[in-house]
């Protein structure tokens, strides 16, 4: 298996409920190392780049205001097929749908509060982690 990174954001709605230690420990467990970890507030500026691809999208202004919310946690992990890995890990975007025992099942509000992002691919993890963090930032 390919050791790789990917990116993952600890969303305010899990922030705000002080789960992030909680939830930590099911990427840890899951076999996954947090290599990258910072605590931030998320600028407008910083949420509308981010999200930029749903820009035309209608949820698109609640989505940056959400994430702008409150203090987010962003962070690298690395493990073999990490951005696959992780992906299992949180669950599916609706936590009603989503496995026993995944982030989202155990911790999600709702389909918006949905407590964790996670990178798509790849070439979007570097993407993505290039926007939060330098290579001084990432132990690993």
């Amino acid at each position: 298996m390919a050791v790789q990174r990917t990116f993952s954001i600890i969303k305010p709605d899990a922030t705000e409920r002080n789960l992030t230690g909680a939830i930590n420990a099911v990427i840890e467990k899951a076999g996954l190392r947090i290599i990258g970890q910072r605590r931030i507030r998320m600028t407008d500026e910083q949420a509308k780049r981010f999200y930029a691809v749903h820009a035309a999208r209608p949820f698109y202004g609640e989505l940056v205001e959400f994430m702008t919310s409150g203090p987010v946690v962003v962070q690298v992990l690395e493990g073999d097929n990490a951005v696959a890995k992780y992906r299992e890990v949180m669950g599916a975007t609706n936590p009603a749908d989503a496995a026993d025992g995944t982030i989202r099942k155990l911790f999600a509000k709702s389909i918006g509060e949905n407590s964790v992002h996670g990178s798509d691919s790849d070439e979007n993890a570097a993407i993505e982690i290039a926007q939060f963090f330098s290579a001084a930032d990432i132990v690993g």
